[in-house]
């Protein structure tokens, strides 16, 4: 089957194309991150790991820096590593702690601490869901159950990787109602290895399909999966999501994922039947 590339075709509204080369369907594989690319439960990370990560070096007497200084630094190698097991940002703040003369606890200290305080947040969120206090559409990325439908229904096979720990993925998952879709095919690192990498699970899956450059298609808000992605010869579209609740680009994730090679950005999937009939070439 060859593959179409379409130059001229502009996407719908709402829809950036950043790579006028992209090449579009059909796919025969789509790969989705998870945190803030179907799920917001976990909103509102980033602050929680970086306040975490400069409380501790202002403790330690480590950071001369003024406290906008200083969060800027840690936000750029937290976000940078945005995708990679949680452990990676962790051993990545140990080598921090040590680089300013401290001496480091180890990454899973850190880990633990960390996820203290997420779950202080997480927590109340899944006694919601669970309790239906709060419905699945509420903390999902606007209209993600509709994109993996629709998808499905094209008889695309759907993968799941994440970097957050595989128990909580598919406990997640599961309040959010998009765990069934991609039946077995939920990847992350089991107690948080930090050996689980995207590029594998992506390795795996192109060559248990046999897949052909430009036949799998990937959606994520992350620099690891981008990457990943691109380098096996497949279409990224970044999910540049916002907080629960608001609308429109996150700047800065639309920033990273641009520089990480994304051929589209989107804020969401609000217009997903438009994007996937572009993508598809159809009509």
């Amino acid at each position: 089957m060859k593959l179409q590339t379409r130059n001229s075709d502009r996407p719908p509204p709402g829809v950036e194309l950043l790579n006028p080369r992209v090449r579009r369907g059909p796919f025969r594989a789509a790969l989705f991150d998870f945190d803030g690319t179907l799920s917001l439960i976990r909103e509102g990370w980033p602050r929680v790991m970086v306040g975490m990560m400069t409380d501790r070096l202002r403790a330690l007497g480590l950071a001369p820096e003024p406290d906008e200084e200083l969060w800027g630094l840690v936000e750029r190698f937290v976000m940078a590593l945005n995708g990679h097991p949680t452990a990676v940002q962790m051993a990545r703040f140990a080598d921090e702690v040590e680089a300013r003369g401290g001496a480091p606890d180890t990454p899973a200290a850190y880990l633990r601490e960390y996820l203290d305080r997420l779950m202080a947040v997480v927590g109340g969120r899944w006694d919601a869901l669970a309790s239906g206090r709060a419905t699945a559409a509420e903390w999902v990325v606007p209209n993600a159950h509709a994109v993996l439908a629709n998808l499905a229904g094209r008889g695309v096979p759907l993968y799941l990787a994440s970097g957050t720990d595989l128990a909580a993925v598919r406990h997640e998952a599961g309040l959010l109602g998009v765990l069934t879709p991609f039946g077995r095919h939920v990847y992350a690192p089991a107690d948080n290895d930090p050996t689980f990498t995207k590029g594998q699970v992506v390795d795996d899956l192109v060559r248990s399909l046999g897949l052909r450059p430009g036949e799998l298609l990937g959606f994520g808000d992350g620099v690891a999966e981008c990457y990943e992605v691109k380098r096996a010869g497949g279409v990224m579209v970044g999910v540049a999501s916002v907080e629960h609740g608001q609308t429109g680009v996150e700047p800065g994730k639309r920033a990273r994922l641009a520089a990480a090679g994304a051929d589209l950005i989107v804020p969401d999937y609000r217009d997903q039947e438009a994007l996937i009939a572009w993508l598809w070439g159809d009509g």
